[in-house]
């Protein structure tokens, strides 16, 4: 027996022809989220600046401004990916024969969009900016860079490369006489400070100032102060070690700013997937509310 064919058609699962993804409201979700994150960052700006002073006793200490900033970034994300997914998922509109599982994930997915779109906007604005502060700064260092090429050329010669190496110190160390006293006529105060320059700048460089060195810095000190030989070893001893102080100060100032920016980068990190989950919750939240509304006002009716 032949079962007939004709007037059937195999069931087929119904589909969509139209993309699950609607780029209006993500785009005015995010739209809002950059104009308020500019307006939250330049506020931020504003009060940041009250923390900072040229005054030592009246700015706040690089730890705390770097937190603070961190901090702010959160509140930034809180609130502009908050407004920017409620957006979306309220502009949206209405999916019909979806199930609500998957309405709630398409509106939590549009949260998400929005907040990546506004933060790629805003990356690039804030690059922009950055760009061209960066380029004023080269065009103005082209300006000099004639001048600046005769003195750095000057400056190579007495205080050496940035490896540490001074020929001028070796020159000074080849010629230096036996005594202070009996340098040459010639030998001027300005060329005997210049030498000391070079043998701090090089033990600056090296880490430590070999005792020749030492012995002809007290030698030096000696003549040119009018002091015995214990008080010269004394004021040199002082000096050099103010120059340790001072490096080891400059060590630590450099060690709270790498703390603090350490820092500041990692709670901007997390503040971005703040924002990122507020934005998706606050679509999910924006487009259950715009679908209760329209299924109460046709209710109504």
């Amino acid at each position: 027996m032949t079962i007939p064919t004709s007037g059937y058609t195999a069931d087929a699962p119904v589909e969509s022809s139209t993309s699950a993804v609607s780029w209006a409201p993500i785009i005015a979700g995010a739209v809002t989220a950059t104009a308020i994150t500019l307006i939250l960052l330049m506020v931020g700006s504003g009060l940041g600046l009250t923390m900072v002073s040229p005054w030592s006793n009246e700015s706040s200490s690089a730890a705390t401004v770097g937190v603070t900033a961190a901090i702010w970034l959160i509140v930034v994300q809180w609130l502009s990916a908050g407004v920017g997914g409620y957006l979306t998922g309220r502009l949206r509109t209405k999916w019909t024969g979806v199930h609500t599982y998957e309405v709630f994930f398409r509106d939590t997915a549009h949260g998400f969009l929005s907040w990546a779109l506004a933060t790629i906007v805003v990356a690039g604005l804030l690059s922009s900016a950055v760009t061209s502060v960066i380029g004023a700064g080269a065009q103005a260092t082209a300006t000099i860079a004639g001048g600046a090429a005769t003195a750095g050329a000057a400056a190579a010669n007495t205080s050496g490369s940035a490896s540490g190496f001074s020929p001028a110190y070796y020159t000074d160390a080849l010629l230096r006489p036996t005594a202070p006293q009996t340098a040459p006529a010639g030998d001027s105060n300005e060329n005997v400070s210049a030498q000391v320059s070079r043998i701090l700048a090089t033990g600056a460089a090296e880490g430590e100032i070999s005792p020749d060195d030492r012995t002809y810095l007290q030698q030096v000190v000696a003549s040119r102060a009018g002091l015995s030989e214990a008080d010269a070893k004394a004021r040199v001893d002082t000096v050099l070690k103010r120059i340790d102080d001072a490096k080891v100060a400059a060590q630590q100032a450099a060690d709270k700013a790498r703390k603090s920016a350490s820092v500041v980068a990692l709670l901007g990190a997390l503040s971005l997937l703040v924002g990122a989950f507020i934005a998706g919750v606050s679509g999910a939240v924006g487009g259950r509310q715009r679908d209760e509304d329209e299924e109460r006002i046709a209710l109504q009716r």
